[in-house]
Formats: C-alpha cells, structure tokens, sequence
C-alpha cells in the first residue's frame, strides 16, 4: 500500500495519464498509447512528472521478455510485470513517499524509473539524482542507463591515463558514454562505428574512428591497453588479438547469443577464461545508484560529458523508435519528449 504520509501536488490527485503499454511480450506491435491512473508512490519512491525519456537496448529486452533467463530473474513469465514501458527519465517531482529525503516537490531530476514513457512515472529514491541546471531534460533524459553503465565500465577497467582505449558500438547508447568518459579519464581514444556515423564519434573526442564495414580492427595489427565491448557480437577469441598481452577486455550488457541466455553464455567463458591468461577479461552487472547518476551529472554539468542526442519522437512514436533502434539506425540516444520537455530545463 502507498504510505499515508506522502508528500503530493493536491492537482496530480485522481488524474489520468498517457503511457506506452504491453500486455505481453513481442515486438513493437505489443505497444499501445493508453490512458491509465497515474501511479502512487511507496514510502521510498518519487513520483515525478516525465519530461523526457530515452530509448536504449534494455527496453527490448523488456518488451521482448529476452533472452529468456530475465523472466526467471523476476521480470515475469508469462508476460512483463511491469505493464508500462521505459527505463532513462528526467523531469519535475510532483510527490515524495513518507521516508524520501533528497528530493522535495519541485526538484527537477533524471534517474531510472519504472516505465518511463508516461507522462508521469514512479522513480525509487536510491535510482535518482538532481538535475544540473546546466542540463537539459532532453540530456538528462537520456543519460541514466547509458552514461553510468558505461561510467562503471571505464571503472572496472581501471582505465589510466595514457592508455589506449577502443571502444566498440561507439555511435551507440552505451558507447557514446564510454568514448568521453574514457577521453575524460585521459585514455587514448578509437571508436568503431559505421561509416554513416563516424563523424558522431568523433565530435564525442575519439582520436580515430575505425568503420567496422570495411575495416578488419581485430586482426592484431593493431593492440589496445583497454577495449569496452559494447556490440557483444564479437567472439571473445577475436577481440583478444587486439588487446595488448597484459590488456583489459570489458563486455558490457549481452547482446547477440541465443534466446534463451542471450550474450550472457560469452561473458561467463570469458571470465572463466580469465584467470588462466596474462589478458584480464571481464563483465559486470550495471549497478542502478544514484551516486554514479551523481557523478555522471557533475561530469555533464562540467562538459566533460554531453548526452550524444539523436532523433527526438512523441510518446505515440515510441514504437517507432524503439524499432529505429532494433534496426541499427540510431545515432547516439533516441529521446521521447514529454510535456514541456523541449524547454531547455
């Protein structure tokens, strides 16, 4: 039940929303623009007004219910259990649950909320920060999910200055992030992208941009002191002829694989690999803290990070984005405005 002490605008009361819907898992045919209630918060979450949400990977997976070992993880069997679509979020508190104190009525935020393509949205506390105010709705909105996945990423990489980085999918939600993080940390370096969105890549600060379509970058004529994997199509064996012989390899998410464990099977034999070569091959799980929301905002709101915007869509379109991005053609963060979220912020 919602705790009877929460915090509210008296005129969110009662009202209905718009929100993205799926009552079962499929592709973007599943998806419907409903009117629903909008939801109660629990004493440690936030509801806050969408102004702008964004589109990544983990949506699919969401929408589709693969690979199939998400449903074993919680996300329900039959069909997904939470009915409302979406993860990247900012925009504006409208109530706060009886035990929230960092947020009040008003602040404007960006996090990971449960389904963010609605024009309000339910955030737990712990998954959200404050907004810089140098920061748009539409950077904030697609910054969450991407830019602190890949923030952990060049962590657990141990990234230092100096060394060179090649980032794989550089043109993509993950791998924009990765590129000036990585340049930020003072790493050397190269993205992988298509030939289409190379100059993307390097406005983000890559040195060099290597287009996959016509360029062999894993034959080994060329060593990196980091690679971030964030494609995950590559066979681990491939990519280790281009890290150096005491190099770090980081598969980031699980992409390509079978249905029923996706990319997940690849990163557990790299790992087991790992122990047994003077390489350090390793994955990790994105964890969903506000403290490295926090840090990922202080570096936007310092420049070393700017959200790599691409196409912009109505909440209605959110099926055609999501199948924008299923077919490659994304550039950077596809983005669904909401409400006022073409005000600056």
């Amino acid at each position: 039940m919602s705790s009877t002490k929460t915090t509210h605008d008296p005129a969110v009361e009662q009202r209905t929303m718009q929100a993205i819907t799926q009552d079962r898992y499929g592709s973007v045919d599943t998806l419907q623009l409903r009117d629903m209630p909008v939801p109660s918060v629990e004493d440690d979450e936030v509801l806050i007004e969408v102004r702008a949400a964004g589109v990544d990977q983990g949506v699919w997976h969401l929408m589709t219910g693969e690979p199939y070992v998400m449903r074993a993880m919680g996300f329900g069997f039959r069909g997904p259990k939470q009915s409302v679509l979406g993860l990247d979020a900012s925009g504006v508190v409208v109530a706060v649950g009886a035990a929230v104190t960092r947020f009040a009525i008003g602040d404007e935020v960006f996090g990971i909320a449960q389904g963010a393509f609605a024009e309000y949205a339910v955030v737990t506390e712990s998954k959200l920060a404050h907004k810089p105010a140098a920061v748009s709705f539409e950077e904030a909105g697609a910054a969450a999910v991407s830019g602190i996945t890949a923030l952990q990423a060049i962590s657990a990489a141990g990234l230092e200055a100096g060394q060179s980085v090649l980032v794989i999918g550089a043109s993509g939600g993950v791998g924009s992030y990765a590129v000036q993080i990585a340049r930020a940390v003072g790493g050397r370096v190269t993205g992988v992208a298509s030939g289409a969105k190379a100059d993307l890549v390097a406005s983000l600060g890559a040195e060099r941009v290597i287009d996959y379509t016509t360029e062999d970058y894993l034959d080994g004529s060329v060593t990196y002191d980091v690679i971030i994997d964030t494609g995950g199509r590559n066979p681990v064996k491939r990519i280790r002829r281009a890290l150096t012989e005491t190099g770090t390899l980081v598969i980031v998410g699980g992409e390509g694989g079978g249905r029923w464990t996706g990319g997940i099977g690849r990163q557990i034999r790299a790992t087991l690999l790992s122990p047994f070569i003077s390489q350090s091959l390793k994955m990790f799980m994105s964890k969903e803290d506000h403290t490295f929301m926090d840090q990922l905002g202080r570096m936007m709101e310092e420049g070393q990070v700017v959200p790599a915007i691409g196409d912009r869509y109505h909440l209605a379109d959110v099926p055609q984005a999501i199948q924008h991005l299923v077919d490659g053609k994304a550039r950077g963060k596809s983005v669904i405005t909401i409400g006022g979220s073409r005000d600056a912020g």
